[in-house]
């Protein structure tokens, strides 16, 4: 597939909420459509800690892509290896900036020790999604009537499903379902996936802590998406809240215009 060799307009929105179980709210998300830049972590870490972690990965992430960005090379058709890692790398390397910086927070700060965060990053360039991520929230694009997930779950569990160990309906029903295997601050260093797809007008992708997906069901993304991101936003953090809201639940959506 090649890039749309025309400029793509975005425009997004986000939304947040804590959840029917969780008394804070630890997940941080920013939806920034001048620097065309997505994210959303999910914390973890006892006295606050985790939401310590996501908006520090989210500020952090935030700066280092805003000072990058403007020096990034074009992708043109996507077939020209250097760009792609040069862009590719600016969020791998700004979310191993975040790392860093959210390890030693910790370090300093006993009653932080062990916190963290997932990270899912989307930035928008030259008519490309480039992705990055960490942990088990995730990233979807809705193209044509059908949603596409377009990052890997560092789970436990989802180690277990591809190499065999379990089927999918032993990982529906295990007590490690939310086990996660990478995560930004536990260490001062994490790996980062990253990711390269082309976008078209009419694309709609979504980024979202496992406080929504979770809750999501064959079938389910399509038709809410199809109502415009605006609406949309809104009905899946209904949606996560009537099927449990055992967690904090974010959506940030961006629809992609010619």
């Amino acid at each position: 597939m090649s890039g749309t060799g025309s400029p793509l307009r975005v425009r997004s929105v986000g939304l947040t909420d804590v959840g029917r179980k969780r008394k804070h709210n630890e997940d941080a998300f920013l939806n920034d459509d001048a620097l065309r830049l997505y994210l959303v972590a999910d914390g973890m870490g006892g006295h606050a800690a985790g939401e310590v972690a996501s908006a520090e990965a989210v500020d952090q992430i935030f700066g280092m892509v805003k000072r990058g960005v403007p020096s990034l090379p074009m992708l043109g058709d996507g077939r020209e290896p250097a760009a792609i890692h040069a862009v590719s790398r600016l969020l791998e390397s700004s979310v191993q900036a975040a790392t860093y910086m959210v390890h030693s927070i910790a370090q300093l700060d006993a009653s932080k020790n062990g916190m963290g965060t997932t990270m899912s990053a989307l930035l928008v360039h030259d008519g490309f999604a480039v992705t990055g991520q960490v942990g088990d929230s995730r990233i979807y694009l809705v193209r044509d009537g059908e949603a596409h997930q377009l990052t890997e779950d560092h789970t436990y569990v989802n180690w277990q499903l591809r190499t065999g160990l379990i089927t999918r309906e032993e990982a529906e029903k295990s007590p490690k379902k939310n086990v996660i295997t990478r995560s930004v601050g536990n260490h001062d260093y994490v790996e980062v996936d990253t990711r390269v797809v082309p976008l078209r007008p009419g694309d709609r992708l979504l980024v979202c802590s496992d406080g929504l997906h979770g809750y999501l069901r064959d079938g389910d993304l399509e038709p809410i998406v199809a109502l415009g991101i605006d609406e949309a936003a809104t009905r899946l953090i209904a949606l996560a809240n009537e099927r449990g809201g055992k967690d904090n639940i974010t959506a940030v959506l961006v629809e992609v215009e010619g």
